[in-house]
């Protein structure tokens, strides 16, 4: 299960685990058509794939979104939890209360949600036998995001705190969880958050130089969700170019 599936770098990470053999489920919240894209070349890679319509910040969409991959794919062996939104760039002081209500019910209580349903699957208490979350967090997390989102900053770094916790809670039991933390990517996240030309404009921060491309962090969390990564748990992976 692949949240956030039909763009940038959840469909990278999508059509790259079906390439190394997985069967996907395609989450997305709006653009059926680009998750019916990637579902498209999942399937071309001889996988099964499906896309799902829902929104993670909504506890009803999320149980409806793990019991329709009950259905058509069957036994649940990794989540992704890539859904994630960011707003455009402002100071605390000029946030507004339904903007950090929204980023904070994607970016935080979406993955829990999301992991609360895996782990209902995958745990042995609940007749499981293991599996593997992997969580999209963010350079962010430890930077700050200064001038621009510190909210969306700090959602996630909550994100690297459930990651931490909830790798513990249930290492015994067969489940792996980890997260990537992505820095400066070229994907359309940036223009939604009124900064198309973000990468280009930042690149210089960067010791290598450049933005990164979604393969290269969706290569992060393919191997993370393989069993090349088995004793590997708890770790916060940063595919940020050295910054």
């Amino acid at each position: 299960m692949v949240t956030g599936g039909g763009r940038g770098i959840g469909a990278a990470v999508a059509t790259l685990l079906a390439e190394r053999g997985w069967d996907v489920a395609v989450g997305y919240r709006e653009d059926a058509g680009a998750a019916g894209a990637v579902v498209e070349r999942c399937r071309s890679l001889g996988r099964q794939a499906v896309s799902i319509a829902a929104d993670v910040a909504s506890e009803l969409d999320v149980v409806r979104l793990f019991a329709t991959v009950d259905e058509t794919l069957g036994r649940l062996d990794g989540l992704v939890n890539s859904a994630g939104i960011v707003a455009p760039a402002s100071r605390v002081d000029d946030l507004r209360g339904g903007r950090i209500e929204r980023i904070l019910a994607v970016n935080v209580m979406g993955p829990l949600l999301c992991a609360r349903e895996a782990i209902r699957r995958m745990s042995p208490r609940h007749g499981g036998s293991g599996g593997v979350i992997v969580n999209l967090s963010s350079a962010a997390s430890r930077l700050g995001s200064p001038g621009e989102y510190v909210d969306y900053a700090a959602s996630k770094g909550a994100v690297d705190t459930m990651t931490v916790g909830l790798a513990k809670e249930v290492a015994d039991e067969g489940i792996r969880v980890n997260a990537v933390r992505p820095g400066l990517i070229a994907t359309g996240i940036h223009a939604s958050g009124g900064a198309p030309d973000r990468v280009e404009r930042l690149r210089h921060h960067v010791p290598m130089g450049r933005g990164g491309e979604p393969h290269e962090v969706a290569r992060a969390v393919a191997w993370l969700c393989s069993d090349e990564a088995s004793y590997v748990t708890g770790a916060l992976l940063d595919v940020s170019g050295g910054r």
